[in-house]
């Protein structure tokens, strides 16, 4: 048996004990993770730096930032997302109890992914915690330091059995798909998602995939340039441009490439200086391999902003190349590093054309003054996220759910969507033995009588037991059977005037 399958085996176990189900056991792992974030941040911080070339302030801002909100939120909400939900009922169910309750799945395979190895490793741990799961966390071993904190040190925060860390490379993670689970949440390359799926499939384990895509950023000639072009920069080459939902491309009208060229060339000088390569916010490339491919995707290329790199850093400078063909290499995969391509397009018809044409993307980026224009962009497009003047914004609320579409990804997280994902929602509808004429309208031997009564209960308006709808249900009611017996009043004094009528008229006569 191989140490996976033990690993896997010992967290089923585990599971199957019931302690990852109490409210309170898993609000008291959600704050021993929080403890473990801020106790060994400063080894996190220097994790980072060793992998990515991250300044201590800018892993606080964009790894541990979300993952303490993240947190804050889930602890603080926990017993409302994990409370029965009542649902609507018919005519046929109103005395009985009916509601949706959230339940754990099981064991769910979480792996990581390295370029934003915290966040984008612990954030599905937190939903995973929150509805009551256990969890293998498996984190990226291109983010090797950053593994190595988080597989020695996370156990003595949070329960070893239920949540353990699986280091390892390549085989160890094809040995963890090879068995089943009940979820697996996996954040990648589309190319190594479909090899997740494709493991998946064979336990029937449903799975949620956070993949990328070429995120389309289109700047209206109408729009601030400045101030959109300061934005995109921003998005593009923090961390290197190595961000899933960074810009990819800018798409913009031939009259504006110049302007928008030489705002980014100010904006990057703005932010790191003459020279970023000595700038303690400007980051490096992972490792080697992807260095080499990024600089494979420029060949054939003259930058007009940028483009110095050295490999013994894996440092490439903020690169802007214009005028790029649609159909260049360049454009036909995700380019996961600091070189912004800008495409020119005749309109905006012709740039939803372009995004139309090609594989749905994780995020649409669009700066435009212009309401309608921008209802149009959002309504004839289709992206996992979008945002409007401004980048990667709507990744920074856990109220919006964050996922792709199509190539770039399925299922989607964050806050109690996270929760969401990660549960099963029980259908549980509650009733007594009592009131059994009510049934008989079901019950064979049928006619037309019964067959009527259960259409009519069938066909009633849903009733909301949980909302003022019930109130007028049960106003209504009492008025209508009021109206009906003051009708059937009305009708009788009626009847009995006319018989007294008909008296008095025979008695004269």
């Amino acid at each position: 048996m191989s140490r996976e399958q033990q690993v896997v085996d010992r967290t089923r176990r585990a599971f199957r004990t019931g302690r990852s189900r109490p409210l309170e056991f898993r609000i008291q792992q959600l704050k021993r993770l929080w403890s473990f974030i801020k106790e060994r941040q400063e080894e996190i911080c220097e994790a980072l730096r060793r992998d990515l070339g991250k300044s201590e302030l800018g892993s606080e801002l964009y790894e541990l930032l979300v993952l303490e909100a993240e947190l804050k939120l889930a602890i603080s909400r926990l017993a409302e997302w994990a409370a029965p939900r009542p649902v609507e009922k018919n005519l046929l169910t109103l005395t009985a109890e009916v509601y949706v309750k959230p339940e754990p799945l099981g064991v769910v395979l979480i792996i990581g992914t390295w370029n934003y190895p915290w966040p984008l490793t612990l954030l599905p741990l937190v939903g995973a915690i929150a509805a009551g799961n256990a969890a293998i966390i498996k984190p990226s071993e291109v983010s090797s330091n950053s593994s190595k904190v988080m597989e020695e040190h996370l156990c003595h925060y949070i329960d070893q059995d239920l949540y353990p860390v699986v280091a390892g490379g390549v085989q160890e993670t094809q040995e963890l798909l090879r068995l089943r689970f009940d979820h697996v949440f996996y954040t990648g390359s589309s190319r190594v998602g479909k090899l997740v799926m494709e493991a998946a499939a064979h336990h029937l384990t449903p799975v949620t995939l956070e993949l990328g895509g070429k995120s389309p950023c289109y700047i209206d000639k109408n729009s601030d340039v400045r101030i959109a072009c300061r934005r995109v920069t921003w998005g593009k080459f923090v961390n290197c441009g190595q961000t899933c939902i960074a810009p990819d491309y800018i798409l913009c009208e031939p009259c504006i490439q110049g302007q928008v060229v030489e705002c980014i060339r100010q904006t990057l000088l703005e932010f790191y200086g003459a020279d970023p390569k000595c700038s303690p916010d400007y980051g490096r490339i992972i490792n080697q391999r992807h260095f080499n491919r990024i600089l494979s995707l420029m060949e054939g290329y003259t930058p007009v902003v940028g483009g110095q790199s050295d490999s013994s850093q894996c440092y490439i400078a903020p690169t802007v190349l214009k005028d790029v063909p649609p159909h260049s290499r360049l454009m036909q995969e995700e380019i996961f590093g600091p070189v912004l391509p800008i495409v020119t397009v005749s309109d905006m018809d012709d740039a939803i054309s372009f995004i139309n044409e090609r594989e749905k993307p994780l995020a649409l980026y669009v700066f435009c003054s212009d309401k309608k224009a921008i209802k149009r962009m959002i309504e004839e497009t289709t992206s996992g996220g979008v945002t409007v003047n401004d980048v990667m914004m709507h990744y920074t609320l856990s109220s919006l759910p964050f996922g792709g579409v199509g190539q770039s990804g399925v299922g989607c997280y964050h806050g109690k969507h996270t929760f969401d994902r990660l549960s099963h929602h029980r259908a549980c509808l509650v009733r007594s033995l009592n009131m059994e004429s009510v049934n008989l309208a079901r019950y064979p031997p049928q006619d037309r009588r019964r067959a009527r009564r259960a259409r009519m209960a069938l066909r009633s308006p849903l009733i909301d037991m949980s909302k003022r709808t019930l109130i007028w249900a049960v106003v209504a009611t009492i008025l209508g059977v009021c109206l009906s017996i003051a009708l059937l009043v009305i009708l009788l004094i009626a009847a009995g005037l006319n018989c007294t009528c008909w008296y008095w008229r025979g008695f004269y006569n």
